[in-house]
Formats: C-alpha cells, structure tokens, sequence
C-alpha cells in the first residue's frame, strides 16, 4: 500500500505542476483515484513540504510550495 501512496503522491505533484492551484477534488478527477487514497498521498505531499494546502468551504485548495526563494 505505501507504494501505491507513493505513486499517486506522484501523480498529484504531477497534475499540481501542471495546474498550479486548485480545488482538490478536481485532482482526485484529473488523475482518476479515489478521494481515500489521493488524501493519504496528499498528507505525505504536505509532509514533505512539498505543497500547501488550505481549507475552501467543504473542499480543500491545493497547490505545489514554491521552491524558490
């Protein structure tokens, strides 16, 4: 399971370099997972500190962290 969390972890990085900020089901539609595992890959993602994410109303707003200074 931690390899699969991993890979969508990926894929969810992916679509964020590609879309810059967005709702978070909209990631889980872009990549075509469930909303269960796009959510732990997405903790690991926040873990990590590879993106920022934010509460909108009953969603979340998603985005990759700016790696430059």
């Amino acid at each position: 399971m931690i390899t699969e969390i991993g890979i969508v972890a990926g894929e969810i990085w992916h679509y964020l370099d590609g879309h810059n900020e967005t709702l978070f089901s909209a990631v889980v539609k872009g990549i075509e997972r469930p909303k269960d595992l796009g959510l732990m890959s997405l903790g690991w993602l926040a873990r990590e500190g590879h993106v920022l994410v934010r509460q909108d109303g009953r969603d979340l707003r998603v985005a990759l962290r700016n790696s430059s200074p």
